[in-house]
């Protein structure tokens, strides 16, 4: 698993996520796993829902490894969000939107007449 800090898991215990379809190992549930992943990245859960996660994911290599998954995901879209288009790709789109506005006034001045 990728946290921080792996000796600080704490004890595996029942609760939202850890229901009937989520234990020993075998997740099932993979849409309510997800989600609880989801929330656990984010920071949208109270703390005892973090703890709680986090146990589970130090206990269940199937939801670590999705956990593993979502945060590779991340960063490689947070990645290339930061990624800036070339100047020169910035002046052709520029310049085919001021080729297309020209192309468009002669065409409203030829139906004008």
């Amino acid at each position: 698993m990728n946290d921080q800090d792996p000796t600080q898991a704490t004890e595996v215990r029942p609760g939202k996520w850890l229901d009937e379809n989520c234990k020993d190992g075998d997740c099932s549930e993979t849409q309510t796993r997800m989600e609880r992943i989801y929330e656990y990245v984010d920071g949208a859960l109270s703390r005892d829902d973090l703890e709680e996660v986090k146990a589970h994911l130090h206990a269940c290599p199937e939801c670590a490894k999705d956990y593993d998954l979502e945060c590779i995901i991340r960063t490689v879209v947070r990645r290339s969000c930061a990624e800036r288009a070339p100047e020169t790709l910035k002046v052709t789109i520029l310049e085919r939107i001021s080729q297309i506005r020209i192309e468009a006034g002669h065409q409203q001045d030829d139906a004008a007449r």
